[in-house]
This record gives structure tokens, C-alpha cells and sequence, in this order.
């Protein structure tokens, strides 16, 4: 038996949706963050030592890391609706996006999150403007540009792909996943028409809304 540990509002709930698509048996063992810093607790080391989700148990294999777990679980134990890339493009194209997903897309929305909770942060009234300038310089100089260039070239590959490596949805869907949620989220994203119908698309198929009828609902932490 599979087991995943689950951290509210997290990025784990790719995880359960992936398990949901492959058709596998899977326990969940939930943990919540601290209501203060929106931390994993402390419990989640003992699982691994960095103490982050999501993380796996297959047979007393520990496995962290996103990416790590979609390609663990697709190669040892593929089937159901997500198929593995055949052709040589499709496999860049999934390695690629795969890779995207974590390395580039996400940093910028957590970079975005961050400034924008340094403006709102209290603090004391004579360091307020100084903090909101340096926000508003760093993600206007910098995050904000980059995120609109990365989600232009999304929706651009989008429109002319079904999927993000090919016909059918791989492993590379689920990784995309999130942080299309979240850009949609906060960055607007969601109002580009080719990530707008993918979003509509991912969020209709029954294998995520059994995912997150298990995990529950989330935000995009």
C-alpha cells in the first residue's frame, strides 16, 4: 500500500490525483500547518529529513520531491490514463515540462507571493514605504515580466498542443498542474485563453475531483 504524506494546501495534491489516474490503492495521512507561519509541523521529519510534502511510502521506500515521485510512480507503477511519451519529441516535450514546472514557473510565483506579503506585512509606519518600493521595484523590474514571458509561452504551447507532451496526458500534466493553479491564482493567468481551457479540462476529468474528494480542498500554498 501506497502511503502519501499529505500536507494541507499543498502541492501534494498533485500527488493524489496522479494516484487517482494511475488507478492505484493509496492511504493518505494528513498533516496540518501551523496556523501562524503556514509550516509543515515538525511530525513530517520523521518521515524525511527536510521535513517537507509531498512524500511517499511504497514497500519501505521513502520517496520526496515532486518530480522524484511522478517519475517513481509512473515507471514502477504506469497504467491507467496516463501514458508514458513514445516518440522522441514527446519525450523532450516531457522531460521538459516536467523539469519546468519546479525549476522555472514556480520560483517566480513564489517570489511574486513573497513581495507582495513584504507590502502588505505590518511593520512599523517608517519602514512601510521603504519596504513597498523595494517590493514594487523587484516585481515590477523583474518577477512581474518574467511571469507574463512564462505564461505567454504556456498558452502558446497550449494552443497547439492538447496536452503538455503530446496527445494524451502524462506525467508532465500533473507537475503542470499546480502552478498553473496558482498563477491563475495570482498572477492572472487563468485569463489566457489556452491555460484557461486547460485548467477547465484538468478540473473536469473524475480523477481529480475523486483526488480532491480524498485530499480536500486547497488553496494554492
Amino acid at each position: 500500500m501506497i502511503i502519501v504524506h499529505h500536507l494541507e494546501d499543498s502541492r501534494s495534491q498533485r500527488i493524489l490525483w496522479l494516484l487517482e489516474e494511475l488507478g492505484l490503492d493509496y492511504e493518505i495521512k494528513r498533516y496540518l500547518r501551523d496556523k501562524e507561519t503556514r509550516l509543515a509541523p515538525k511530525a513530517l521529519k520523521d518521515v524525511h529529513p527536510l521535513g517537507k510534502s509531498p512524500v511517499i511510502e511504497d514497500n519501505g521506500i521513502v520517496v520526496a520531491e515532486t518530480g522524484a515521485i511522478v517519475e517513481y510512480l509512473v515507471g514502477e507503477h504506469g497504467g491507467g490514463d496516463i501514458v508514458a511519451p513514445m516518440t522522441a519529441e514527446e519525450k523532450r516535450q516531457y522531460t521538459y515540462w516536467l523539469h519546468f514546472a519546479e525549476g522555472s514557473l514556480m520560483p517566480q510565483l513564489l517570489l511574486k507571493l513573497f513581495f507582495t506579503q513584504v507590502k502588505e506585512a505590518k511593520m512599523p509606519f517608517f519602514a512601510k514605504p521603504i519596504a513597498k518600493g523595494i517590493a514594487d521595484r523587484v516585481l515590477g523590474s523583474y518577477v512581474d515580466p518574467n511571469i507574463e514571458t512564462q505564461f505567454a509561452f504556456i498558452n502558446d504551447h497550449l494552443a497547439r498542443n492538447a496536452w503538455f507532451a503530446g496527445d494524451a496526458i502524462s506525467g508532465a500534466d500533473i507537475m503542470m498542474s499546480f502552478p498553473l493553479e496558482a498563477g491563475a491564482d495570482r498572477a492572472g493567468a487563468g485569463k489566457l485563453k489556452a491555460i484557461k481551457g486547460y485548467l477547465e479540462k484538468i478540473h473536469a476529468r473524475p480523477a481529480y475531483a475523486r483526488a480532491l474528494e480524498r485530499g480536500g480542498p486547497y488553496v494554492y500554498a
